[in-house]
């Protein structure tokens, strides 16, 4: 490798104990403090910019076998407690962080970021300098790396850049099947509220049955669904179109999740046009808009760093207003591979590329950004409503 980066190394701050290391598949090495388990993990390394909600970031399952590089340097101030997971188990496989992790100091914290990720399995490293490994992305685009910890900081380097070297990368495999639900699940909570905590909807009426289909959903989408009225219940990503059918649902929701849609479109994408041709009210969130678009012929392609934040702006080309959203997706929908079906919705204001589609002959859209958010804005929940709305379109129209 040619380059700066070649042979950088982090500069760690005070008395960081260097008892971690990230290696990345280039050779490139950066040394800092552990923070949670011990061991060793492979993954893609990207970069978030959100300023709040490392914990909703970490139990994300669209984060699956990703290390999440935080651009803001004071990860772990507010602590974690159990009502901010987005998934019962860990979405990243490791984290860096600027600083070192310190105590909490929030009313709200149950435990230490370093106890959790700990207890948790996952891996951190604390002190390299996290902007020059942001800037390595942003120049040389995504990269692979193995995040290691270990109390003694004896590593053996060069074995684990050979295992940064070796892995396949994202679109090695199939990531949803590793935390899609097993079985089909009732949802029975709706948003968290500071006066109230997380409210039970057992005993609420409710006028729509949702399906979602988990690909890896975040609770989130749930919650925002069951605060409009929904009965929700999430299903396997290998569930049936006759399946779901027998569910009766009034609405399909296909959710967020890992990696690659090309893994998952074998089994996906027929259901998907199935669904579609049911004239099923549809809502897709991120990974299931890439799936939603390979199910109408459109293509889809690896981005080469990928959008993960909470402060993105996206244009809703359709009220041609700006909206800040959350965002964690590697691959992207190619905008000139869209039919002639379908209409283009949202775009990046970063980039340009597609954020969002509707069929202009179904009740079926899509956007490839978080509206249910956690951690990030609520400029978004609006989308929520309208797929509460075409279902209620079809109920008349029925």
């Amino acid at each position: 490798m040619s380059g700066a980066f070649a042979k950088i190394r982090s500069k760690v701050r005070g008395t960081c104990v260097k008892t971690a290391v990230l290696c990345f598949a280039d050779g490139t090495v950066f040394y800092g403090e552990g923070a949670g388990a011990e061991g060793e993990a492979v993954g893609e390394v990207c970069f978030n910019t959100a300023l709040t909600g490392y914990q909703e970031i970490l139990t994300d399952p669209s984060y699956a076998s990703q290390i999440v590089n935080f651009t803001f340097p004071h990860i772990g101030n507010v602590g974690v407690n159990p009502e901010d997971c987005e998934f019962s188990e860990r979405g990243a496989v490791g984290f860096i962080t600027r600083a070192i992790v310190s105590e909490p100091s929030s009313w709200r914290a149950t435990n230490n970021l370093r106890r959790w990720a700990q207890s948790s399995g996952l891996i951190g490293i604390c002190g390299p300098d996290t902007r020059a490994i942001t800037a390595k992305l942003r120049d040389q685009g995504a990269q692979n790396a193995v995040i290691a910890h270990r109390a003694d900081g004896n590593f053996d380097i060069p074995a684990l850049i050979a295992k940064a070297k070796a892995w396949g990368g994202l679109s090695s495999e199939n990531l949803t099947d590793q935390v899609t639900r097993k079985a089909p699940t009732d949802w029975t909570e709706k948003r968290w509220a500071p006066e109230t905590g997380y409210l039970n909807t057992e005993n609420t009426p409710k006028k729509y049955h949702t399906i979602v289909i988990d690909y890896g959903v975040k609770n989130n989408i749930m919650r925002s669904l069951a605060d409009l009225g929904h009965a929700v219940t999430i299903v396997p990503a290998k569930t049936s179109f006759a399946e779901i059918a027998a569910l009766k649902p009034t609405g399909i929701v296909l959710s967020n999740g890992p990696g690659d849609p090309l893994t998952v479109a074998p089994y996906a994408v027929p259901v998907i046009q199935e669904i579609i041709s049911a004239a099923l009210p549809v809502f897709g969130i991120c990974f299931g808009h890439q799936l939603l678009a390979l199910a109408i012929g459109a293509k889809t392609e690896k981005m080469k760093f990928g959008h993960h934040g909470a402060n993105h702006p996206v244009k809703n080309l359709l009220t041609q207003k700006v909206e800040i959203v959350s965002m964690n997706h590697g691959f992207t929908v190619v905008r000139e591979s869209l039919p002639q079906t379908a209409e283009e919705t949202h775009i990046s204001l970063f980039d340009g590329s597609n954020c969002g589609m509707r069929l202009k002959d179904r009740p079926v859209f899509s956007v490839q950004y978080h509206p249910e958010a956690s951690p990030g804005p609520n400029d978004s929940f609006y989308l929520f409503k309208e797929f509460t709305q075409n279902m209620d379109k079809q109920s008349v129209s029925a």
